[in-house]
């Protein structure tokens, strides 16, 4: 079963979800139309409401919107110490590997 929706001509979305369609979905237009594709059940009417859940779904997904962006955030005054201490052992190791001086 095969279900083709033309975004160009659909008058169920406006213009601006109609740009963000053809934006988002654009890999998946052939000829301006989104072709959705079933054959996993025998009935044709089941794969009819399959193809037309799944086209429902790509419009969904094409359509929404994302959530707020994330806040970047700064390491904390302890975990900074805890770096610090980390590398000044680390440090510490390395050192002791190292020939003594003539001192």
């Amino acid at each position: 079963m095969e279900l083709f929706w033309n975004i160009e001509d659909s008058t169920t979305v406006n213009e601006e979800q109609r740009e963000l369609l053809l934006d988002r979905l654009g890999s998946r237009l052939v000829a301006g139309a989104i072709t959705v594709t079933s054959s996993e059940q025998r009935s044709q009417r089941r794969n009819r409401e399959t193809a037309v859940e799944k086209l429902a779904q790509l419009i969904r997904e094409g359509l929404a919107t994302a959530g707020p962006q994330r806040r970047p955030t700064k390491p904390t005054r302890g975990s900074k110490r805890r770096h610090r201490a980390a590398k000044k052992q680390r440090s510490d190791v390395k050192a002791q590997r190292r020939r003594p001086s003539a001192e």
